[in-house]
């Protein structure tokens, strides 16, 4: 037991090296392997609802009662993410406005909140990962009623008949409930001895689900975007400059909410990452003039994979300073 022990504190020691080692090996299976591509994008759902019951598992349920009644909490992270992040993206996105196609990848992936990994990243920089766990199904719902409205709002009413919402539904059902469900019984089975054992081997497993979530959604989308890379530079800029930007605004909204510093952490995650896992499937389904559209998504997943292995190092920084401030 001291050996595995071990060796689970020096994976959490050294997690940023191995979550860029998993999205090097994902890149290299992914370009050298063309063929791995379809099976990992078959995986990507099944590796995401393990992680997150991992994810789930580790915060206490007693802890979500108590953030669900966090009102300032919650008004904030919906005030960032439907208030603001629209401004912001509406201004990012005119930088592409001109290609229909790209511009319809961008505005799916970032007028979504993320509720699926972003949870674990949070976590990792010390973030307040049950508040954010508590909002989860309120970002969900939030961004299935408000998109439609989005969109119509960018792009126009034809397009908006052409988008099926059904998918949104299907990934909150095994992204979010299921994960939840099995983790409320795996605690309640913790009080039995083989019960608490299987929760500290989950628990025990993070960051090698973590590596294989990074590997898996690498290896499956690369082929793809190294083969359309030259129409999709122009996106690659709007995701990096609305990671960056939305660090001080996240920042700054977790201050004017006057959050704790791990509730503001949990916001500048909330607001930075976005929902490309669970939007690709509705990008799927667009009619066949939106072909790139999904490669749009994949990338902005691909630019923000790397972004949070960044940030979980830089948003302790900046929250901490922040506050001392």
């Amino acid at each position: 037991m001291g050996s595995v022990r071990a060796g689970v504190d020096w994976m959490e020691k050294h997690q940023v090296a191995l979550y860029l080692l998993a999205l090097a090996v994902g890149a290299v299976l992914g370009l050298g392997i063309p063929a791995v591509a379809h099976p990992a994008e078959l995986a990507i759902n099944p590796v995401l609802g393990v992680l997150l019951y991992a994810t789930f598992l580790g915060v206490p349920f007693a802890k979500i009662g108590q953030a669900i009644r966090d009102v300032r909490f919650l008004a904030t992270v919906l005030v960032l993410n439907f208030v603001v992040v629209p401004v912001v993206v509406w201004l990012l996105s005119r930088t592409v406005a001109h290609e229909h196609a790209l511009l319809i990848g961008v505005l799916f992936v970032l007028l979504t909140p993320c509720v699926d990994y972003v949870i674990v990243f949070t976590g990792l920089a010390g973030g307040a990962k049950d508040r954010l766990l508590a909002a989860a199904p309120l970002l969900m719902l939030a961004q299935m009623l408000l998109l439609p409205g989005y969109l119509w709002l960018f792009v126009g009413a034809e397009f908006v008949d052409s988008v099926d919402l059904a998918p949104f539904v299907e990934a909150f059902v095994l992204l979010i409930v299921l994960p939840l469900l099995a983790a409320a019984l795996t605690q309640f089975a913790a009080r039995t001895r083989v019960g608490a054992r299987v929760q500290d081997a989950v628990l025990g497993a993070m960051v090698p689900l973590m590596m294989l979530t990074l590997t898996v959604v690498v290896a499956s989308q690369i082929s793809g975007v190294a083969g359309e890379l030259p129409s999709l530079a122009l996106v690659i800029p709007v995701y990096v400059l609305f990671a960056a930007v939305m660090v001080p605004l996240g920042a700054a909204a977790g201050r004017v909410g006057r959050i704790d510093v791990p509730g503001r952490r949990a916001i500048v995650f909330s607001g930075a990452t976005r929902n490309s896992l669970v939007v690709l499937p509705l990008v799927l389904a667009l009619p066949a003039a939106f072909d790139l559209a999904p490669l749009v998504v994949v990338t902005q997943t691909l630019v923000e994979l790397v972004a949070m292995v960044v940030f979980v190092r830089l948003v302790p920084r900046v929250v901490r300073s922040s506050a001392r401030g």
